[in-house]
């Protein structure tokens, strides 16, 4: 199992983002969440195989229609055997 930390910047709110993201990680299988910060970016984490997790994240550099992604920060973090995905309130 591969657990990452995602911080996503650009034209990432207001567009769909995390419930397309919910979407897209429920279908490749993957576990975490996600949620709108303050400072206007979305940050994730998401778990799972190495090539479920390859493809939520190829997802994420692109985001949904609308949406203008300018920068996705991808950093290595615990698995923690979580279950399930879901879209968190904004910090």
């Amino acid at each position: 199992m591969r657990r990452v930390h995602v911080t996503v910047r650009g034209e990432v709110q207001g567009v769909g983002y995390r419930y397309t993201l919910r979407m897209v990680a429920r279908e490749a299988g993957v576990a975490g969440w996600v949620r709108n910060r303050r400072d206007g970016a979305v940050e994730a984490e998401v778990e799972g195989t190495d090539a479920a997790v390859d493809e939520v994240l190829a997802w994420m550099a692109e985001g949904p229609p609308g949406s203008r992604v300018h920068e996705a920060s991808v950093t290595d973090a615990a698995p923690t055997g979580e279950r399930g995905f879901e879209v968190r309130p904004s910090h």
